[in-house]
């Protein structure tokens, strides 16, 4: 497999070096995509004295704050062209610890769309309360039971794509952001016909930099369910 990590960012000027160091140690055979969005905290530029020193890495500077759904797609463009055939996603925050990443890539040997879940047995969110988890539980069980996933965590942004399910997925017609891109990403990859895997993760909060999440991308996510789900097209199994 060729493999291109893509690493969406926006004022992670704390965290960006020590995650590419840390994906460089732990999966020294991959390149690795740095998708910033005009960070004000100089993202880019830590990231780019990081590629000057270690291998393989690349930085796409993109015009604005354009979402996270917008990073990836530009993100799977890039290397497509450039000729990868496995694409990963990952959260620059340490929220996704990179020392997994090798269990996904032996599961994307056999599998097109491996999702890194919270929810399958020895999946783990040690650091979350009673009340968030079941929050983010119910939200996942709901839009699988709507939409007919047949997944326990569609909203899990760890994951990693072969060429061949981005092309049944459609990707550049992904128009959700945030939970939603992940759900939308998901239901498309199902309808396509593309197999999925779920292999266990654990999750942790971020200790450096602000979070970019909001109740607005949670209230989207539950919208977007709803509305594909009623959408006669979108109901089918």
């Amino acid at each position: 497999m060729r493999v291109l990590v893509v690493l969406p960012t926006y004022n992670e000027a704390l965290n960006v070096d020590s995650m590419l160091r840390a994906l460089r140690s732990v999966v020294p055979e991959v390149h690795i995509l740095v998708v910033d969005d005009s960070s004000p905290d100089g993202t880019a530029a830590v990231a780019e004295r990081c590629a000057s020193e270690l291998q393989q890495i690349f930085v796409l500077r993109r015009a604005g704050k354009g979402g996270l759904g917008g990073a990836y797609r530009a993100g799977f463009a890039w290397g497509i062209g450039k000729d990868f055939d496995t694409f990963v996603e990952i959260d620059c925050d340490f929220s996704h610890d990179p020392r997994a990443l090798p269990s996904l890539l032996a599961a994307a040997s056999s599998h097109e769309v491996v999702i890194g879940s919270r929810y399958v047995p020895g999946g783990r969110i040690p650091q979350w309360k009673l009340s968030r988890r079941l929050l983010s539980r119910g939200g996942n069980q709901y839009a699988s039971i709507m939409l007919r996933l047949g997944v326990s965590d569609s909203t899990a942004g760890y994951r990693v794509y072969s060429r061949s399910a981005l092309e049944k997925i459609q990707y550049e017609e992904v128009r959700a952001d945030g939970y939603g891109f992940q759900i939308e990403m998901t239901y498309r990859a199902r309808r396509g016909g593309a197999s999925i895997v779920e292999v266990p993760i654990s999750f942790s909060d971020r200790e450096l930099g602000e979070s970019k999440m909001s109740s607005h991308i949670v209230y989207e996510a539950l919208w977007l369910v709803t509305k594909w789900a009623l959408q006669r097209p979108f109901n089918r199994p």
